[in-house]
């Protein structure tokens, strides 16, 4: 960072968050630097986090968005109509008759495979809502950053505008007190025939 940059970031820093440059979070460096450079802050988070997932992140995402869906429930809904109702009508040569032990083994082992694979999801997600807060927080901050200069550029332009008004009307003062004592001295002035 150059020295006038920096001299921005100690400024900026000072006049909109009220912080030193030592202060300042890492966040709230990156932001003010972004604001001073005039840079855009947006990124699809979305892409970035995505981007950083392996394997079996991915195959759990994909686990956890099938078991979760109509088609999972469709599917595994009919087979289970179809084991009891095959070992009900079968009644002396069911593999499996009631009160249906296999099935309740079966049925315990696919939800305690599936809940692991279920919560990894869940946490991979809570990761990436953090990923996106904390970059919401980012844009906001930028946000507020952009609206105080802006403020501040604003109330310099009217300060400005003000002063030249002011000057414009003290010259017209000093104009009309010219034009009063000139007048005043030709009424002073004996008139000659």
């Amino acid at each position: 960072m150059t020295d006038t940059s920096s001299e921005k970031l100690i400024h900026a820093a000072e006049t909109f968050l009220g912080k030193g440059e030592t202060t300042l979070s890492a966040e709230e460096r990156r932001v003010l630097e972004q604001a001073i450079g005039k840079k855009a802050l947006s990124v699809d988070t979305s892409m970035v986090f995505d981007g950083k997932s392996t394997f079996g992140q991915r195959l759990a995402d994909g686990v956890a968005s099938f078991g979760g869906s109509w088609t999972f429930l469709s599917i595994f809904g009919a087979v289970l109509v179809a084991w009891v109702g095959g070992n009900l009508l079968l009644t002396q040569l069911a593999p499996d008759p009631y009160p249906f032990i296999f099935l309740n083994l079966l049925l315990s082992m696919l939800a305690a495979a599936q809940a692991p694979v279920i919560m990894m999801s869940q946490n991979r997600q809570s990761a990436k809502d953090r990923l996106v807060t904390a970059h919401d927080y980012e844009c906001n901050l930028k946000a507020e950053i952009e609206i105080m200069a802006l403020h501040d550029k604003v109330d310099q332009m009217r300060n400005d505008d003000l002063k030249q008004l002011i000057a414009k009307q003290q010259e017209q003062i000093e104009l009309l007190m010219r034009l009063v004592q000139a007048r005043a001295g030709e009424a002073a002035r004996p008139e000659s025939k």
